[in-house]
């Protein structure tokens, strides 16, 4: 019934030798976003100064890529392409939207969404925090096949102020406020989801906006724990990390409370690099942050855990993006991808758990309206649309200091012909929006 599972039962082992999960079984998916997050801003990641054990302790009993992306450096098209397993670039999702709002912006209706798919295949779903996939009626979650809401649909929101004018946290389609810190409140309801749906399939969608702005003291327990930051913003935002991190503790908590480990699939992830200069993050040693395509914009923390399946302490390091969790999915859960439609992620477990040593993808490509990029291997290739194209090799120059197109045009041109031959299948760029 699950041909994924019977796949990975005959391939033996998993971490520790522990026995498979029964192949009548489907996974739970549990898929964490953190919002804006720096590169180096986890301490497995090597900052020096955050307390992040609970994300640390995840990527300690999973796997940790060292290069994977996203399909966009800001918020909006990497959740499309999250909910997709498609480059939002194919249906138009390309930038954040302009304030105010559109009324027709969303995640196109066309488009399947991860949890229709498993919706339709039984699960329970649920999404709590963040959306930015649209704010009508038509493009609310519990339109888009999450059975459960908690959160809030636009793309920031005060963690103390749950009225935000036209933009309240809401549970389903109704306005609530209990005066929580927002982080806690996403986190204490995550918790209760699992708790309340542990007996069967379900899909969490726990998408917390930490540590993206508005950048608010947070509570006093939080703010305690870094007394020698003498940086007010940097302060404040270890403080925000470390109430994320305390949540994602309490949910890995109750997921192995509850013996679901070997039965859980868990993915964490940013949706962007982060914006430096706005928030006190750190994305070193890469270059740039939100909103460009350097590396700092696109390349972010990702972590996927499955007690059995991922081996532990993997560190994985060919290129990766959040598309493929997605497909990591819906084969965690026995389902095939949708039919009809491009699908651009892959299903990452079995080059995880050593079934296929070959790189999960050839190329990978990013369109921000004029500025565009393509790796393939080492090579990345970065245009602004204006100016001359810039090639780095990313494995001997990680931070993009050093531009190699005119020593070697040849891998120029192979790279502008793949980037070619993937922007013929999309529609061309949307205008950018006016200030």
């Amino acid at each position: 019934m699950y041909p994924f599972l019977l796949g990975l039962q005959s391939c033996g082992g998993g971490a520790g030798g522990a026995a498979p999960v029964p192949p009548d079984m489907p996974a739970n998916i549990v898929l964490i976003v953190a919002d804006d997050l720096g590169y180096a801003d986890l301490g497995v990641q090597g900052s020096p100064d955050v307390l992040t054990p609970h994300i640390d302790a995840l990527a300690a009993a999973g796997a940790r890529f060292t290069n994977a992306y996203v399909s966009s450096p800001v918020c909006s098209p990497t959740r499309g392409g999250l909910m997709t397993g498609r480059y939002p670039q194919r249906f138009g999702l390309e930038l954040n939207p302009p304030d105010p709002l559109p009324p027709n912006f969303g995640l196109p209706l066309g488009e399947t969404t991860l949890a229709e798919e498993l919706k339709a295949a039984g699960y329970v779903t649920g999404l709590v925090g963040k959306w930015h996939l649209g704010i009508e009626p038509e493009f609310h979650p519990l339109n888009r096949g999450f059975d459960e809401f908690f959160g809030f649909l636009h793309g920031s929101h005060s963690y103390r102020d749950w009225d935000s004018g036209d933009d309240p946290i809401l549970r389903g389609f109704e306005p609530v406020d209990d005066g929580a810190y927002l982080t806690d409140a996403f986190s204490r309801e995550a918790v209760s989801f699992i708790r309340r749906h542990a007996d069967v399939p379900f899909f969490l969608y726990l998408s917390y906006n930490a540590v993206h702005r508005p950048m608010e003291k947070p509570p006093r327990r939080y703010m305690d724990r870094f007394p020698d930051v003498a940086d007010t913003r940097r302060q404040k935002l270890l403080a925000m990390l470390a109430a994320m991190d305390d949540g994602i503790g309490k949910v890995i908590a109750q997921i192995d409370g509850s013996n679901l480990g070997r039965s859980t699939l868990v993915i964490f992830l940013s949706d962007n690099g982060a914006p430096t200069d706005l928030n006190g993050s750190l994305n070193a040693p890469l270059r740039g942050g939100k909103e460009d395509l350097f590396e700092g914009g696109i390349r972010v923390p990702f972590i996927v855990r499955w007690d059995g399946r991922v081996p532990a302490g993997l560190v994985f390091a060919s290129s990766v993006i959040q598309l493929d969790a997605f497909t990591t999915a819906l084969a965690a859960a026995g389902i095939a991808v949708p039919a009809g439609r491009e699908i651009d992620g892959v299903n990452l477990i079995p080059y995880l758990d050593g079934t296929n040593a070959s790189p999960p993808h050839g190329a990978l490509f990013w369109r921000y309206g004029e500025p565009s990029a393509v790796r393939k291997g080492d090579w990345k290739l970065l245009s602004s649309g204006t100016g001359p194209a810039q090639l780095f090799d990313l494995m001997s120059d990680i931070g993009e200091t050093t531009d190699l197109a005119s020593s070697r045009p040849e891998i120029v041109s192979e790279l502008e012909a793949e980037f070619a031959g993937w922007q013929a299948q999309l529609p061309p760029p949307p205008p950018e929006p006016e200030d």
